[in-house]
């Protein structure tokens, strides 16, 4: 069990971006922060590329990743599960990095570039191999964490964490199926790593 699991729930906020997690690496605290905010205003203005798309936001301090993702920008694909960053639903990439949207920080992202479901798809309109890869091998039931799980995946891939199945199982234990779908998850990241060297995505 990591850490980050072992702290009473609030604790888990200030530990929120400290250390990595079973998830993967989460952002790190020394990250580049917005503006300075002005006094007696709760908003910071961040600059952050979404999805390769350059974004102007004015963020409340204290609003997560995950809420300005589904809540500002309607990028809805990424979903809410626990919100205390237990489940793994709401796994994003900052800078190629996978991280728990739900404990980080929006405001923290100045400057960076996330990555969500949405944008994971190259252009053109097919699917990214990792998302085939779960259709092919039946890798989600209800589907709610289907987009946790295939970001966590292509990050575990490109971690160099899937060379084998006790590896994918260890670095994809930070997201949970509630259906109980992880044969076929496993089959399916262990095909789509594959599939990713192939395509020279790895």
């Amino acid at each position: 069990m990591s850490d980050i699991h072992r702290l009473p729930a609030l604790d888990r906020r200030t530990f929120m971006v400290a250390t990595a997690s079973a998830t993967g690496p989460v952002l790190a605290t020394g990250c580049a922060a917005g503006a300075q905010v002005a006094e007696g205003s709760s908003r910071l203005p961040i600059e952050v590329t979404v999805n390769g798309m350059p974004r102007q936001l004015q963020v409340e301090a204290r609003a997560s990743l995950l809420d300005v993702l589904r809540d500002r920008l309607q990028l809805t694909g990424t979903k809410k599960g626990c919100d205390h960053g237990q489940c793994g639903a709401c796994t994003v990439h900052v800078d190629d990095r996978r991280v728990a949207s739900c404990l980080t920080l929006a405001v923290k992202c100045h400057g960076r570039q996330v990555r969500t479901i949405e944008g994971l798809p190259p252009r053109g309109g097919a699917l990214h191999v990792m998302q085939q890869a779960f259709i092919d091998h039946d890798a989600l039931q209800c589907g709610y964490c289907t987009p946790g799980q295939i970001m966590a995946a292509v990050a575990c891939v490109r971690e160099g964490h899937a060379g084998t199945d006790a590896e994918i199982r260890e670095y994809m234990s930070g997201n949970l199926c509630r259906c109980g779908a992880y044969v076929a998850i496993l089959e399916a990241v262990r095909d789509g790593a594959q599939r990713m060297k192939e395509a020279g995505h790895a």
